[in-house]
């Protein structure tokens, strides 16, 4: 690891800080405060859909109504895009006549990008016509960021109410999240990445002669605005199979710059927008400030793990003498992979510029590490930050324990109801990836999927189920995932990995609602601190490492100390 690698790295992460906070700001006035931009132009439009679709966007929900619409659009949406998969082939805008996909791959693919998980089981240019790139998966993009804001909305709503359940309108929220957020950043940001040469097109795939007088066939097609939805959106669903490390996804220096600074720009921001809708900025800095506190670390141990020496067993055809560049390419380099593959498990983005697989033990170890913390060092657009506020009470819980007085979190108390949730909320991802490996490797027609035995395939299977509960979506690759089998158990991994935290952070969102705040005293244990900070990085690291410390041993650990 170079000098130049640290400085670079700290670099762009002060950038994306930097673009973070007024953007945060930006949030809060169209989500908490309702203050719209160009209101002439925009506003008219918002009315009618409400009218369309007959919203009273005055309605206000508790947190059972806020689910349930939360539940119902999700519900819509999956069966949506599962009908346009399955039917795919009678349909429009597939040059390349591709055929129905089919149902186990469908739903597998329906839940994924529903979830904001954005697995893939297929290759896109050789199995999706432009219709379900567009309509079906593009869409959803959208639609899955949206939920994620909305539910972080209702969260930081019923923690600042005083003793009324007042979360807002769940459909006025994914409306705002779409219209005044979304789209104009996808856009903005699409228009950028075609300057640099990702493709954007809806003319057939183009017949080239290669220089040894070959036929070959380059897939192209409307790249750009998925792209862009799905890094700012944390989906990480790309147009082509090998995601941003095609040319045409990527193509440059300055595209990858932006895709990789979009990973974590919502992500960030929405700390800023927690502490502005709290009326106290400095409880968002503070779980800024842990997220920061968990990733800078590991990201510095990625690029250390990818630019040293390739293990000795491969040394001969894999060791360039800049970096182990195994399944990297070299327009980005080890260092720069490496930040990618931190940052895009960090984000639960999933999006990749390089092969997981054939990272090194401890690059590819730092990654799955980042999933298995559970989607909070950043994590996803709203429900990384809300999954970090559940680590929050578990943290002021602890510290109240330790000192023997009730914990308190931003002035209520927190008490049993909200520790159950938060239980669910932490432990159900982790068990579902725990018992998800247990059973895929007693399973033989799972095992047989495997491309790699002993540690690193363990490390394929670990990685998988992690990716999956956690909605991540990044493949370590080496699996075919495309079976029946996994199909099904990976996509139900999924649905419990988003739901199974979603529903109880609103539930959370209700109660503490309900609650007025008590007045505070010198026993406070306040929460913008320093040492609020290291307790609740702690939290993180300690429940993570508890979980899968035995596992993580039997992958990437062991297989670093083999190679070496």
């Amino acid at each position: 690891m170079t000098t130049f690698d640290v400085l670079r790295m700290l670099l762009q992460f002060a950038l994306v800080l930097a673009l973070a906070a007024p953007l945060g700001g930006y949030l809060a006035r169209v989500l908490g405060e309702g203050r719209t931009p160009f209101p002439g132009v925009f506003a008219p439009f918002e009315r009618a859909l409400y009218r369309a679709c007959g919203i009273d966007p005055k309605r206000n929900m508790d947190w059972r109504s806020y689910a349930l619409a939360f539940l119902a659009l999700q519900l819509v949406g999956f069966l949506c895009l599962y009908a346009l998969l399955r039917w795919q082939g009678s349909l429009p805008f597939n040059p390349r006549e591709f055929a129905d996909v089919p149902a186990p791959l469908a739903f597998n693919t329906a839940v994924s990008f529903v979830t904001n998980t954005n697995w893939q089981a297929y290759g896109g240019e050789a199995t999706l016509s432009y219709a379900s790139q567009t309509v079906g998966l593009t869409l959803q993009n959208f639609v899955s960021a949206a939920c994620g804001l909305s539910v972080l909305a209702a969260l930081a709503r019923g923690l600042a109410a005083r003793g009324a359940e007042q979360l807002g309108n769940f459909w006025v929220d994914v409306t705002r999240s779409t219209l005044y957020v979304l789209l104009p950043l996808a856009l903005l940001l699409a228009l950028a990445l075609a300057s640099q040469g990702v493709v954007q097109t809806f003319g057939p795939y183009v017949e080239a002669q290669t220089l040894e007088g070959g036929q070959q066939l380059i897939a192209v097609g409307p790249v750009a605005s998925q792209v862009a939805i799905k890094q700012l959106g944390t989906n990480g669903g790309g147009f082509f199979n090998v995601n941003s490390a095609h040319p045409l996804e990527n193509p440059t220096p300055l595209s990858n710059a932006l895709q990789l600074g979009a990973l974590l720009l919502l992500p960030a921001a929405c700390c800023f927008m927690f502490g502005r809708m709290l009326g106290d900025a400095r409880q968002g800095r503070s779980l800024l400030a842990a997220m920061a506190l968990l990733l800078v670390p590991l990201n510095l141990l990625a690029i250390s793990a990818e630019r040293g020496p390739a293990p000795a067993r491969i040394a001969a055809v894999a060791d360039t003498g800049v970096g182990f560049m195994e399944g990297k390419e070299v327009r980005h380099g080890p260092a720069e992979s490496a930040t990618w593959a931190t940052w895009t498990t960090a984000a639960s983005n999933g999006s990749v510029n390089s092969m997981h697989d054939s990272a090194s033990p401890l690059g590819g170890g730092v990654a799955l590490l980042l999933m298995l913390l559970g989607e909070v060092v950043f994590g996803g657009v709203g429900s990384g930050l809300y999954g970090m506020v559940v680590f929050g009470l578990l943290t002021v819980f602890l510290a109240g324990l330790m000192v023997g007085r009730t914990p308190e979190y931003l002035g209520k108390k927190v008490q049993a109801f909200e520790i159950q949730m938060a239980s669910i909320a932490i432990l159900a991802p982790t068990a579902t990836a725990l018992i998800g490996i247990a059973v895929a490797v007693l399973t033989p027609s799972i095992r047989a999927s495997l491309q790699d035995r002993g540690a690193h395939g363990f490390s394929e299977f670990l990685y998988a189920f992690a990716s999956a509960a956690n909605n991540n979506g990044s493949a370590f690759a080496g699996l075919s995932a495309d079976t029946p089998l996994l199909n099904f158990a990976l996509g139900l991994s999924m649905l419990i990995g988003r739901y199974l935290v979603a529903v109880p952070v609103l539930a959370i969102a209700g109660s503490m609602a309900r609650k007025s705040p008590v007045a505070a005293s010198v026993g406070t244990f306040p929460t913008h601190g320093a040492l609020f900070v290291i307790l609740l990085a702690s939290s993180v690291l300690l429940v993570g490492a508890l979980s899968f410390a035995p596992a993580l041993a039997l992958g990437p650990l062991v297989e670093h100390l083999r190679v070496r």
